[in-house]
């Protein structure tokens, strides 16, 4: 899906590059593997044991049933019990290691994707829906893990026992061998067909079902947006067709093996009317002993088992190779953002900045839109820097832009005197606090959100990051106070609560540079001030503080007035709010009615007072 605003990243691979990947997994597991198909080996080895011990049977103990030899038929018996035995032993350990192997390389596959999902940039979820992700991590990788579990030794397995069957039965009499080959031309023919055609079928399935999955986690996500709106049965409309279009692409495939099915059975009971024919007609002219002929007979079912269970192996197969493609699609498309070879070392030996920012002409764009066009600025350590500008003027784009979240199109982001992109960058980020516009909690303790950063520090770190960002009263006042456990995404908490927890969270490490993404929208006037006045209580931080209300920033070192991506204006506040211009609008528009009222009422008085004199 091409999200609007967002390039859709173009990259090529070849399928085999896919298996080669996979395979890359699956060789860990090579010695399990090996020795589950040498005991597969066995089994099917074993399994030509009693049809030929069958055909001695009637040759050698029945005969022609003047001259029974009974004396013969236990240790037949035994012979064939102890194969059986044997066989279902083996049979048994090579599942495990196959299963155990499947289990293992699944584990081996989640950890090294997630792990790419965790290096991957901001653009790469821009792209790319949650839904679409998560049914990789899922379906996709069960497809994985059933094709080491099954496919792998029933394909395996399978081909031995034909092979072996053949071997057996050209052993017996090469004539019914021959007949038996006659069918082989045709199952391949089939087999090619199937598999040409059902692979892009496959391929919509797992498109289908990653949109499906995608919409569905959306709307339970946003199911109060659905109720607040009363937009139940829209969405149920909107389901039923996503579900309608996963139903349809799952029966154009079914179609497809429901096709070939019913060929390979026919071919599979071909081979025994061919036995029965021409082996028959053998036993009448005296060419063929009637023990031979039970012989294979015995051997007939490992060729009819294969024959039936190709169209269905090729089915798995083909839904194996497309999930590989559809994972490796996920992890062949590498970040934008990447360290460099030589990182910058920070000043201090702990790794930690000083805090001084500086934007060099920056110019950013994307998609053809450009968003910011040659902004520079100069915030020294320590100081405050007030951000304001209209919606989508490009004021959280600069942010991004110092933590390395994109990349500058021209110019430079530089901090302590060194360009962003020369850092590492857990070293740049881990120097940063951020409380993002978007206030994202996790289901997990209170306590467990602010020290999301740290998770070593101390509870009085804690406590200290709640104070200052005016969110202890609150905390205090829950049922478990800092260990209870908020809902997804803070589900149970208000606006301003969860604006205050995040808050805490972005200054507990005490970074070098904090970054406040309109982070007192949601809370009172008389909270923001509070919190106002803590922030100035910290030392050495550079702040950045983006928001809409003139009372945020009106006590910043250096206001940035940003407009269609650019600085508009500068100064303080005082300076700002005596010229025309965006700032002293908006000055107007938050304080102008109440000043205007305060002087209307003084005039007011005035000229009462004046009257009764």
């Amino acid at each position: 899906m091409r999200i609007p605003g967002f390039p859709v990243k173009e990259y090529s691979y070849s399928k085999q590059e896919a298996m080669r990947w996979f395979y890359g997994y699956l060789k860990k597991y090579t010695w399990r593997i090996v020795i589950g198909l040498i005991l597969g080996t066995a089994t099917s080895v074993l399994a030509v044991v009693n049809p030929n011990i069958t055909g001695h049977i009637v040759d050698d103990v029945i005969g022609d049933g003047t001259d029974i030899h009974f004396e013969l038929l236990p240790r037949f018996i035994i012979l064939m019990l102890t194969v059986t035995l044997v066989r279902g032993a083996c049979r048994l350990v090579y599942l495990y290691m196959f299963e155990r192997s499947s289990q293992d390389l699944l584990y081996d596959m989640r950890d090294g994707v997630y792990r790419s999902l965790m290096q991957k940039d901001f653009s790469f979820y821009n792209r790319n829906r949650t839904g679409d992700l998560m049914s990789r991590q899922t379906g996709d990788m069960m497809a994985l893990r059933h094709f080491v579990a099954m496919v792998i030794h029933s394909l395996y397995e399978n081909a031995l026992l034909f092979v072996t069957a053949l071997v057996m039965i050209f052993s017996v009499d090469w004539r019914i061998g021959l007949a038996m080959v006659a069918v082989l031309p045709f199952t391949l023919i089939t087999t090619t067909r199937q598999s040409s055609e059902i692979h892009p079928r496959f391929m919509k399935v797992r498109d289908c079902f990653s949109s499906l999955n995608a919409f569905v986690q959306e709307n339970i996500s946003g199911n109060r947006v659905v109720r607040a709106f009363a937009k139940e049965d829209y969405e149920i409309g909107r389901f039923d067709k996503e579900n309608a279009a996963y139903r349809d692409a799952e029966l154009d495939a079914t179609k497809v093996w429901v096709k070939y099915i019913p060929v390979f059975e026919i071919l599979s009971n071909l081979l025994s009317v061919i036995l029965m024919v021409v082996g028959g007609i053998m036993c009448v002219n005296g060419a063929m002993s009637l023990g031979k002929l039970v012989m294979i007979n015995g051997y007939l079912w490992m060729l009819n088992m294969p024959l039936r269970m190709i169209g269905w192996l090729i089915n798995d197969y083909q839904r194996f190779q497309t999930s590989v493609q559809k994972i490796y699609a996920t992890v062949k498309d590498l970040p934008d953002i990447v360290n460099p070879e030589q990182p910058a070392a920070a000043a201090d030996e702990n790794g930690r900045l000083k805090g001084e920012v500086e934007f060099r002409h920056v110019s950013y764009a994307v998609d053809g839109e450009q968003i910011l066009k040659d902004v520079s600025f100069h915030a020294k350590p320590g100081q405050t820097i007030g951000i304001l500008g209209e919606t989508g003027s490009g004021k959280t784009t600069m942010m991004n832009l110092i933590c390395r979240f994109y990349d500058v199109s021209d110019g430079e982001v530089l901090v302590d005197g060194t360009d962003v992109r020369k850092f590492d960058l857990h070293t740049l980020r881990s120097n940063i606090g951020m409380a993002m516009q978007d206030v994202f909690l996790f289901s997990d303790s209170v306590e467990g959100n602010i020290a999301y950063g740290v998770p070593d520090c101390p509870e009085e770190q804690v406590e200290w990051a709640a104070k200052l960002s005016d969110a202890d009263g609150f905390i205090r006042e829950m049922q478990d106070g800092y260990n209870t456990v908020v809902g997804e995404r803070g589900i149970g908490l208000s606006g301003g609560q969860k604006q205050r927890i995040s808050l805490a969270r972005a200054i507990i490490r005490r970074p070098a540079i904090i970054i406040l993404d309109d982070t007192t929208s949601a809370v009172d006037m008389e909270t923001e001030a509070l919190i106002q006045k803590s922030l100035r209580t910290l030392s050495g931080e550079t702040i950045f503080i983006i928001a809409q209300r003139i009372s945020s920033i009106k006590d910043a070192d250096q206001i940035l007035v940003i407009q269609n991506g650019t600085i508009a204006d500068r100064g303080k506040h005082s300076e700002l709010v005596s010229r025309e211009g965006y700032y002293r609008t908006v000055f107007l528009h938050q304080y102008g009615e109440f000043e205007t009222m305060l002087s209307e009422n003084r005039s007011a008085a005035s000229s009462a007072g004046k009257g009764v004199n």
